[in-house]
C-alpha cells in the first residue's frame, strides 16, 4: 500500500473516532498492530489529533463567538473558567505522566481491557441515568472530574478521551448535549497543546526515523475533514439518543480483539 494511502486511512480513523466515545488511539493502535496499516510514530498519532481540534473549533464557531461576545456576563465567565480549570488539571497531569515515563503501549492488551471496561462503564452510566432529571449547567465538580478523566484517557489508550469525559459529566448529572459540548470545547486546547508539545519535543530530540512532515500534514487534513462531519452528526444524534449503542460496540470490539490476541499467543 502506498504511504500516502496508509496515511489517509489513518487520518480517517482518527477523524471519525476522536470525538466518538470509542477511543481514536485504540483504533489507530488496532489498525497498526494488526498489520493492516504500517505503524506510525507517537508524534504522528498525536499531531493528527490537532486536525480534529480545528474541526471542533469550526463546528462550535457559533458557541465560541457567543462566549466571546458575552464574556462580561457572570455565567459566561464561570463557564470559561471551568474550561480553564479542566484544561489546567489535564495539563499538569499530562506533564506528570510524561515525567513518570508513560507512553503509548506497544501491545494491544491494555487497549483491549480499556475498550471492554469502557463499554461496560457506558452501559452502567446509561442504566443509572434512567428516569433521572439532568442539569444543563456545568458545575465546578464536573469541571474537575472531566479534567481528571482526560488524564486517565491520556495514560490509558482505549479508554477514550471523549468517552471518559462525557460519561463522567453524565454521571454527575449533566445533560447529554451539555456534556458533549463541554467535552468537545475542552478537547480543542487539549489536543492542540498536546500536538504542540510533541512537535517541539520532536524538533529538540529527533528520533532515529526521519519525520515526514508532508505525510503528517496530509493525515491532519484528512482527520480534520472526517472529524468535522462526525462531530456535526454526533451533536444531532445526542439530542434524541443515548450512548448505549457505543457501549455495546466497545464490548464487541474488545472481545474481537481479545479473541484474536489469544489465538495469536
Amino acid at each position: 500500500m502506498p504511504a500516502w494511502l496508509s496515511v489517509v486511512a489513518l487520518g480517517l480513523i482518527e477523524g471519525v473516532t476522536e470525538f466518538l466515545p470509542v477511543s481514536s488511539t485504540g483504533h489507530l493502535l488496532l489498525a497498526e498492530n494488526s498489520g493492516w496499516l504500517p505503524r506510525q510514530s507517537d508524534l504522528f498519532n498525536v499531531l493528527i489529533q490537532s486536525g480534529t481540534a480545528i474541526a471542533v473549533a469550526f463546528a462550535f464557531a457559533g458557541r465560541v463567538g457567543e462566549l466571546i461576545r458575552r464574556r462580561g456576563e457572570p455565567a459566561t465567565r464561570g463557564y470559561v473558567l471551568k474550561l480553564a480549570l479542566a484544561f489546567l488539571i489535564t495539563g499538569v497531569g499530562g506533564l506528570l505522566a510524561k515525567k513518570l515515563g508513560f507512553t503509548l503501549p506497544r501491545t494491544m492488551m491494555p487497549v483491549v481491557w480499556a475498550t471492554l471496561l469502557g463499554g461496560i462503564a457506558i452501559l452502567a452510566v446509561e442504566w443509572w441515568l434512567r428516569g433521572r432529571r439532568l442539569n444543563p449547567d456545568v458545575t465546578w465538580a464536573v469541571a474537575i472530574a472531566v479534567g481528571v478523566a482526560q488524564i486517565g484517557a491520556a495514560v490509558l489508550p482505549g479508554l477514550s478521551r471523549s468517552g471518559a469525559t462525557i460519561m463522567v459529566a453524565l454521571a454527575l448529572g449533566l445533560t447529554r448535549p451539555a456534556a458533549v459540548e463541554f467535552s468537545f470545547l475542552l478537547g480543542v486546547p487539549t489536543l492542540l497543546a498536546a500536538g504542540a508539545f510533541e512537535a517541539a519535543h520532536s524538533l529538540r530530540h529527533p528520533g532515529p526515523a526521519e519525520t515526514t512532515w508532508s505525510m503528517i500534514a496530509l493525515g491532519t487534513l484528512v482527520a480534520a475533514v472526517a472529524a468535522l462531519i462526525t462531530v456535526k452528526w454526533l451533536l444531532h444524534f445526542v439530542r434524541s439518543h443515548t450512548f448505549v449503542g457505543f457501549g455495546w460496540y466497545r464490548i464487541a470490539l474488545g472481545l474481537v480483539i481479545l479473541t484474536g490476541a489469544l489465538r495469536g499467543a
